[in-house]
Parts: structure tokens; C-alpha cells; sequence
């Protein structure tokens, strides 16, 4: 059984604050390229194997290696599967990319056990169980339905504190909306090249440390969403979807993330001065994106000399979540 599932750009985190008894929201969408793509066996054998295929990258390797094994694990001991099972990694993309690597591979994993032993879980259900999306519910929903998603966070009851999902307990967020991502429209991905990623305990010391975040400031990131982006992507006007973007890099954990490493603000703003309707960084980065036509297809190019060809790629959105291939 093969298992294909979707990458995704994290746009924003929506209330860090806490005032209005909830916390976390996001925005966020899934994308065609790079997908996650894992192939699995039942054995006989207890324990769980892995290959991987010659394309996939060392530090992928690395990361697939420590979540796969662990997945699989709860998996089974959640579900009282005595199997074994045998994983090839066909495809896969850099962790802390900000691409959602690991919650692609950890779902993965979990539906490939239980669609393989008849146990019926939606993805939400696989994420808790696997110890995903405590703050964020994009990867996961990227993950089930494609397209572009909102969720609505947490809870104060449940979720009493600042913490990123890989140090959280919450179940996965509340899904708000899930909207058609127009086809026609393009993305351009451009990766620079850094040394440094935020990760693990100095992704939980940005939250503990510089939460909450300004109650005004949450409040614009809203408006934002609510009142500029989403309407420009119903009505398809590119142009200003993008203003939106580029305006939600200025308020919100955004401004918190470009204010911590300011090291991607030359590039986002060259991007821009090329023609770039606006804009965004992808979660603590490096993958910054944005939304183009034909009217400034140029971007691509600048893009490529500001960062390198093999740094940059043009994707679609994928409207549809995972697809299992028996």
C-alpha cells in the first residue's frame, strides 16, 4: 500500500494572546509539490523496518528514521497491532522547512497501519494519536482535504498555555473553513540557503518567551483573514490576496518571527521590488512563498538569482487531501 500526501505552507497563527479564550488559529495551504509518499508491508516479524528510496536526502533519512519507528509504535499500541510492518520511503522533503514534514510523516505512517488492518480513523483522530497538531490544525487537514484551511486553535480550557505543536498535548485544532484554492494561480516557492532552523526546544523558548503576543495586534492578523484575505481569495483577485499576505508579515507572530531572525527580510522584499503581489514566510521558514500570473511572471527569474535555481520551484495548491494507492 502507497500513500501520497500533500506539503502545505503554515501563513500565519491567528490569536497568541489568549484575552478571548482561545488560543493558536491558523491559516494555511496544501500544496501539490513536495509531496510525502510512503510505501508499507505487513510482515510477520514484529518491529518495524525502513529503506528508503536513492532520491530521498540525508536529513530527510534522519527525520524519517526517528518519527516513522515512533509513529508506528503508538499506532500499535494503540490499536493492539501485533503486526510487524516493512516502510519505503519513496519521496520526501527537508524537516524544518516549513513545509509540515512531520505530521505528513507520522499521519502517514498511522493511516498506512490501520487502513492495512481494517481500522477505520479520520485524520484528526490519527494526528492525536501520533501526538500531532497541538497548535496547529493545517498540516493536518492539508493532510485530509487539500485546499486552503483555517482553524480555530484551542480552547483555554484544553490548552492553557503558549506551546508549539511539537511540544503540545492539545488535540489537533478545530477546523473553521476549507476553501478551493483557485488552479490558475501559481506559487512560487523560494528556499534560501541557512545554517540556522528554529526547532524543538528553541521553538518552545520563542512561544514561552515572547507570548502573549499584543491583544491589538491578534486583532489586525483577524481582520486580516477574515475581512481582506479570504474574501480576495473567493473573489480570485490575486493581486490584492497578495497585498493581504505581504500586510500579514507586518503584525501577529509574523512580525514576532521577522523581528527574531531578520535574515529573510532582504530576500522577501527583493521578491516584492521583482513584482510579487506579496510576500509570506512558511512557518519559522526558510520557505518563503507567494501567488503569481502571467502579468509578473518575472518573479520566477528574480527569484533564481536571488537565491539560487535549485532554491526555487513553481507549484500549484492541491485541492484533495491524501490518496492511498492498494
Amino acid at each position: 500500500m502507497i500513500i501520497r500526501a500533500p506539503s502545505r505552507l503554515h501563513m500565519s497563527l491567528i490569536d497568541l494572546n489568549g484575552s478571548y479564550k482561545r488560543i493558536d488559529g491558523g491559516i494555511g495551504l496544501a500544496l501539490s509539490d513536495p509531496q510525502f509518499v510512503l510505501e508499507s508491508e505487513e510482515t510477520n516479524e514484529k518491529g518495524f523496518t525502513l529503506e528508503f528510496a536513492d532520491s530521498v536526502s540525508d536529513d530527510s533519512k534522519e527525520e524519517c528514521l526517528e518519527k516513522i519507528p515512533n509513529a508506528a509504535q503508538k499506532i500499535a499500541e494503540q490499536c493492539n497491532i501485533e503486526s510487524g510492518f516493512h516502510f519505503k520511503v519513496l519521496e520526501a522533503y527537508p524537516p524544518h522547512s516549513g513545509l509540515g514534514s512531520g505530521t505528513q510523516i507520522a499521519v502517514c505512517t498511522a493511516h498506512l497501519m490501520t487502513e492495512t488492518m481494517g481500522l477505520k480513523f479520520s485524520s484528526r483522530e490519527l494526528s492525536t494519536m501520533v501526538g500531532r497538531g497541538g497548535t496547529s490544525g493545517i498540516g493536518t487537514f492539508a493532510h485530509d482535504l487539500g485546499g486552503f484551511i483555517v482553524d480555530g486553535g484551542h480552547s483555554l480550557d484544553e490548552k492553557p498555555g503558549f506551546l508549539p505543536s511539537s511540544a503540545s498535548k492539545a488535540k489537533p485544532a478545530q477546523l473553521i473553513a476549507r476553501y478551493e484554492f483557485p488552479e490558475e494561480w501559481n506559487i512560487l516557492l523560494a528556499i534560501p540557503e541557512v545554517t540556522h532552523h528554529v526547532h524543538d526546544q528553541q521553538e518552545v523558548n520563542v512561544f514561552q518567551t515572547y507570548c502573549p503576543i499584543p491583544k491589538t495586534e491578534v486583532e489586525q492578523v483577524s481582520h486580516l483573514i477574515l475581512m481582506n484575505l479570504i474574501p480576495f481569495l473567493l473573489e480570485k483577485d490575486i493581486k490584492n490576496f497578495g497585498w493581504a499576505i505581504k500586510e500579514l508579515q507586518k503584525v501577529g507572530f509574523n512580525k514576532l518571527e521577522h523581528s527574531l531572525d531578520d535574515s529573510f527580510l532582504p530576500t522577501m522584499k527583493a521578491i516584492d521590488d521583482a513584482g510579487a503581489y506579496g510576500t509570506g514566510i512558511s512557518s519559522f521558514g526558510p520557505t518563503l512563498y507567494t501567488v503569481f500570473d502571467d502579468e509578473n511572471k518575472d518573479i520566477v527569474d528574480a527569484a533564481a538569482e536571488l537565491v539560487g535555481e535549485d532554491r526555487v520551484k513553481v507549484v500549484k495548491a492541491q485541492n484533495h487531501g491524501y490518496v492511498l494507492e492498494k
